[in-house]
């Protein structure tokens, strides 16, 4: 395709798994099942969390604002995937691509951020008396770190986005199941070292600015669970701050092997793989370990579950 045409394209082809046409049936059917559970489980936290008084605390309105985001971000990616996998034809609109590409960012960056101040909160809560913990923690200041983290999602989206539509593509054909900044970059008809620098810089700082703070965190609150005196709390709380450990690992850690890794160490296949925890695995997750290890998620569960037998 000609370089001065490459500005005006209509459409991409998303080629997915298509490599794959033996698996289209079973990949269709996991990543159905993986959908609906993260929207039955995200939606299912959402109303719980609105519906009981005893969960209005600032950590659940952040479980809350978390469960919207899993819940928006699996739905920029999975029914255009599911679409994809049962029709032969693989298209994205320009446009529609550009959409995609700003959404998922945006809500990406926005939930590494939230978790950033989910762990900012507990230290509050664990590591404070519970009287400043109230004051510190006041509706006010959790609005505004939770509109924050949208802001810092935001700022992302628009320099991720604007950085790779501003490249001429000589293909349209883009090795991925959704349109990301790397499948991108492959098409260009032009040196992309400038963007991938852009791209470099502004993703090592938002990752070091959560990190260290997560890092911070979570040290300040193992050290104060080790020192509670009955062996039973120290026990549920490793374990419980133990999981939560393991799923902001794993966020992350996919993120910096995309985004911050040398796109030469890995093909686009083993990203597409990585590319699954942060998209479609850990929004299923997320609700299951916030909730299922979370006592008062559970008695809220079965008082609103008993005052509906009541009716």
């Amino acid at each position: 395709m000609e370089v001065e045409n490459s500005t005006v394209k209509i459409q991409f082809f998303l080629l997915g798994f298509s490599d794959h046409p033996e698996l289209q049936s079973a990949l269709f059917a996991v990543f159905l099942s993986v959908y609906s559970v993260t929207l039955m489980g995200n939606l299912g936290m959402i109303l719980l969390i609105t519906a009981s008084p005893q969960l209005h605390t600032p950590m659940y309105f952040f479980l809350h604002i978390l469960s919207f985001i899993d819940a928006c971000c699996s739905s920029v990616i999975a029914p255009k995937l599911l679409v994809d996998l049962i029709s032969d034809k693989k298209t994205i609109s320009y446009n529609g691509c550009a959409a995609q590409l700003y959404f998922f960012c945006c809500l990406v960056a926005a939930e590494a951020f939230l978790l950033t101040v989910m762990a900012y909160d507990q230290y509050i809560a664990i590591c404070n008396h519970p009287l400043l913990y109230t004051i510190i923690m006041s509706k006010r200041i959790c609005c505004q770190l939770a509109i924050g983290a949208f802001l810092g999602g935001t700022m992302s989206s628009v320099v991720h986005t604007t950085n790779t539509f501003h490249l001429s593509f000589c293909s349209d054909e883009i090795n991925h199941f959704f349109c990301d900044t790397s499948p991108l970059f492959s098409l260009s008809c032009t040196d992309t070292y400038i963007h991938d620098i852009v791209l470099l810089v502004f993703t090592s700082l938002v990752e070091a600015l959560c990190l260290l703070t997560l890092l911070l965190s979570y040290i300040l609150i193992i050290a104060a669970i080790i020192k509670t005196r009955s062996a039973d709390g120290r026990k549920k709380g490793l374990s419980t701050y133990a999981s939560h450990l393991t799923m902001v690992s794993i966020y992350h850690g996919t993120l910096i092997f995309i985004y911050l890794c040398p796109s030469a160490s890995h093909s686009l296949d083993i990203d597409k793989v990585m590319s699954m925890f942060y998209t479609l695995i850990i929004p299923m997750l997320n609700p299951l370990i916030y909730s299922l290890r979370n006592k008062d998620v559970k008695n809220a569960f079965r008082k609103m579950i008993s005052r509906k037998f009541l009716f």
